[in-house]
């Protein structure tokens, strides 16, 4: 009867083992995968920025030149010679 239970005690006992292996392994794979999708996360952030950047750089450009036109108008109005 006593060996019966030593048995039956390695036997858990191994299976236990065993079966914390299997999930230390998924746990590594786990990390490992974190680390691949935080990589990509981080490359999609700075492709957004860079392009809102674009976007907002070439506004501002064409914001410019519109008021640089405007102000030339202006200028051009009043030094234009008066009808005689």
């Amino acid at each position: 009867m006593a060996a019966i239970a030593r048995r039956l005690v390695m036997v858990l006992l191994l299976i236990t083992m065993v079966g914390s292996l299997g999930i230390a392994s998924a746990q590594e794979q786990s990390a490992g995968q974190d680390m691949k999708d935080a990589g990509h996360s981080t490359k999609k952030a700075a492709k957004k920025t860079g392009q809102n950047i674009k976007k907002g750089s070439k506004k501002a450009t064409h914001k410019a030149v519109k008021k640089t036109k405007q102000g030339a108008e202006k200028v051009e109005d009043k030094t234009a010679p008066e009808p005689k």
